[in-house]
């Protein structure tokens, strides 16, 4: 006996039990789920497979080098300097850049500056801490905030009376801020700047540049960057740089600033379609409206000695534009994985289709409409999904509770009419 209910028991473990369902006459809810499938099916294959290219593996860990040249000759005349030739090995600081270019499009050169014939001078009045009444207040060898140098233990006043400010030891003469009134570069919108990029996507072991395949060896020397014409060019003319940013290169050619140039690569590897997409934008400005902190500017010198061996230095403030650039991108191949999951995903709304329309069927519907003429019953099974069964008409009392006791159904219908 005990044998018999183990073996029952172990080889219903390989039954197969299927659902119940029942068909409902009712157009309402019929046509409610076939316009659900329509959506779902218009989903998978519209916005899942055509739009977001679901059927591919993706990879997003590019993997960039930027190399860049700019070109464009300038000549000068200015007081300071008189006559001279700039060309990019002048302007272009660093000479060899990676993420970056910078442009110098203006230059104030401080005059020649000694540091050791007694290189002692008097703090600005602008510097707060520099103020003092008598020589305790210039602690001898104190660094001075937002100063250029250190305190020599002395206080330059004009009387005793008088308020004066502390003596410092550094470079000699101090810096003069004086703003540029005029672009140094009055050309230099119309420079050039060639910028090579070459990507590579590890997962599936491709790479690529920005530059054009063919066999025209004089295209690199006569095209510039279009929409339109070019869009795979990659020499880029400043001015049209800033315009597409949505400047004007003369809002910048004074007192500098920093444009952004975003290289993005989507790349279609099933279909061979990999190609740059380029977009600007300019970094320093907030909005429409400039602040403070508008433009690029920054310092640098150069030492040299002179017969004596005394140590020299030039110091120059500079104004430019600095030219970031950003790359990104993706790739995507077809994946039997990828495509198996999207699908799934979107066959899964199917369900909660069912779902829905189980719902409208119990609560919404009037009883009334459904059946007509036959006897239905409405079946609340609280298992893993819903459903809606039925059971033929000429079942017994003793089958009908042997059925409500196994399936947890409630009758709700009427006999036909005879």
């Amino acid at each position: 006996m005990a044998g018999s209910f183990c073996k029952g028991r172990f080889f219903s473990l390989f039954d197969y039990k299927t659902e119940k369902y029942i068909v409902a006459k009712n157009k309402k809810v019929g046509v409610l789920y076939r316009l659900f499938q329509l959506f779902v099916f218009g989903y998978i294959i519209g916005w899942v497979f055509i739009s977001k290219k679901g059927y591919q593996e993706t990879d997003e860990a590019i993997q960039s080098s930027v190399i860049t040249k700019l070109k464009g000759v300038s000549i000068t005349n200015t007081t300071e300097s008189g006559l001279l030739v700039w060309g990019p090995e002048d302007y272009v600081i660093p000479p060899q850049v990676k993420p970056f270019i910078l442009q110098i499009l203006g230059r104030e050169p401080v005059p020649v500056e000694n540091q050791f014939n007694i290189s002692f001078t008097h703090l600005s009045p602008k510097v707060l801490d520099g103020h003092c009444r008598d020589d305790k207040d210039c602690k001898k060898g104190k660094m001075v905030v937002a100063g250029h140098g250190g305190m020599s233990g002395r206080c330059l006043r004009k009387d005793e009376n008088s308020t004066g400010t502390c003596e410092i030891y550094g470079w000699c003469p101090i810096e003069k801020t004086n703003r540029p009134q005029r672009p140094l570069l009055t050309n230099a919108e119309n420079f050039t700047i060639y910028i090579k990029n070459f990507i590579k996507f590890p997962k599936f072991g491709f790479s690529k540049s920005n530059v054009l395949q063919t066999t025209d060896e004089s295209y690199l020397r006569k095209c510039r960057y279009n929409e339109e014409l070019h869009p795979y060019c990659p020499i880029f003319r400043l001015g049209d740089i800033t315009r597409r940013a949505g400047f004007k290169f003369q809002d910048m050619d004074t007192f500098g600033g920093s444009i952004g140039i975003m290289i993005e690569w989507d790349c279609d590897l099933d279909k061979g379609d990999c190609h740059p997409r380029y977009y600007f934008t300019r970094l320093d400005i907030s909005g429409c409206n400039k602040t403070l902190t508008t433009g690029f500017n920054f310092r640098h010198t150069r030492y040299f000695k002179n017969a004596a061996g005394e140590s020299y230095r030039s110091l120059f403030k500079v104004y430019g534009v600095r030219f970031n650039i950003m790359v990104y991108g993706k790739a995507g191949a077809f994946s039997i994985v990828s495509t198996a999951i999207s699908l799934a995903g979107g066959l899964a709304l199917l369900g909660a289709g069912a779902f829905f329309c189980d719902l409208v069927l119990l609560y919404l519907i009037k009883k009334a409409v459904l059946g007509r003429s036959d006897t239905w019953f409405i079946c609340k099974t609280y298992l893993i999904f819903l459903h809606i069964c039925h059971h033929s008409l000429n079942l017994n009392q003793t089958n009908k509770q042997k059925s409500t006791h196994e399936d947890n159904c409630v009758e709700d219908g009427e006999e036909r009419e005879e």
